[in-house]
């Protein structure tokens, strides 16, 4: 029998749009998107571009429409982009690129600090060789979901920068939770982003909207992905309905991830704790606890994930004797408490 009361920590995704964003969404000016005459979409882009130091952006359904449509718009069929073997783009976007797109995917690993090697990346880069398909674009997670919701620094992320123009490369990242690295970091996200050709940022995870993305880059890097996601069906109209939800997040909902970050803390520390299962990967670093369960667990993962939503408590396995915790909006110090008390009972 399910508990009368759900704590939700599968994802940051879960996230639902607060009273006040829901009273600016009805409110919302709007227009066809498409036509571009959506005043409230155009705010969002206008302010999301400002916010990143890019010169456009554009608003799309989800983070992985924005990273496919980074690779159509840089890659043609046949050539290849370079990414971690636990990025995003490789693990969770269904293959887009290469089905979609003809692009051609050469993973190198990542690093435990969920950085790629620059070694790495070298030696993953084509020759001028007709055998060979053409190395066009490398993309970067942060935070990097895999490794922990590690984030990525402004060091890092410049170093991987001048690597790509050397090399004649575009540089894109994917900062689905760009705002948890910045505020891990203590740095503007623009910062983090400044010598990437672009970026995506989810506004549907820890900044609570209910839709969308937001593609950032070069007026002539957004406008082919404008005609890209009108190819993919990804035009809508009027949009300004969803827009408003961002406009709110950004202006509201950024500083707050700090509070999803200290409650990861804590409910790290709590389930340190608890007998057969171990922090794993290093976390926390933002808002995600990796754990593992051991072997002396009375329970194994899948079993701890059947028991735990029995008692109201939702989480996901993501590996082998591995379970993911995400904090987020929705999940305050009660679920924290509520769901360390049931693993207690339960191991």
């Amino acid at each position: 029998m399910m508990a009368e009361k759900i704590y939700d920590f599968r994802s940051d995704t879960v996230t639902r749009p607060t009273k006040a964003m829901r009273a600016l969404m009805a409110a919302a000016e709007v227009g066809d998107d498409v036509y571009q005459d959506d005043p409230t979409v155009n705010a969002l882009q206008e302010k999301s571009a400002k916010l990143l130091g890019k010169e456009s952006a554009l608003f799309v359904t989800s983070g992985t429409m924005g990273n496919l449509l980074a690779a159509l718009a840089y890659c043609q069929r046949g050539d290849e982009v370079i990414m971690g073997e636990k990025g995003h783009t490789f693990l969770h976007e269904a293959g887009g690129v290469s089905a979609l797109g003809g692009v051609v995917i050469h993973t190198v690993p990542n690093q435990a600090d969920g950085t790629l090697s620059l070694v790495d990346l070298e030696k993953a880069l084509r020759n001028e060789d007709i055998h060979e398909p053409i190395s066009r674009l490398v993309i970067l997670e942060n935070t990097q979901n895999a490794c922990g919701g590690m984030a990525l620094s402004v060091d890092y992320t410049n170093k991987v920068a001048a690597f790509a123009r050397e090399h004649k490369l575009a540089f894109h990242i994917d900062g689905a939770r760009v705002f948890n690295a910045a505020v891990n970091l203590g740095v503007p996200a623009s910062e983090l982003v400044a010598q990437a050709d672009s970026v995506t940022f989810c506004l549907s995870k820890g900044l609570c909207c209910p839709v969308g993305s937001v593609l950032c880059g070069t007026h002539d890097f957004i406008e082919r992905a404008r005609r890209l996601r009108k190819m993919l069906g990804g035009g809508m109209r009027q949009a300004g309905i969803l827009a408003a939800a961002g406009i709110y997040a950004l202006d509201h909902m950024v500083e707050r991830l700090e509070e999803d970050h200290q409650r990861a803390s804590m409910l790290a520390k709590g389930l340190a704790g608890i007998r057969g299962l171990s922090l794993a990967k290093g976390s926390p670093y933002t808002n995600m606890v990796f754990v593992n369960v051991q072997n002396e667990s009375r329970l194994t993962s899948s079993e701890l994930v059947e028991k735990l939503l029995n008692n109201g408590i939702l989480v996901n396995e993501s590996g082998r004797n591995e379970l993911r915790f995400v904090t987020h909006h929705d999940v305050g110090d009660d679920a924290v408490e509520a769901c360390l008390k049931v693993l207690h009972t339960l191991l």
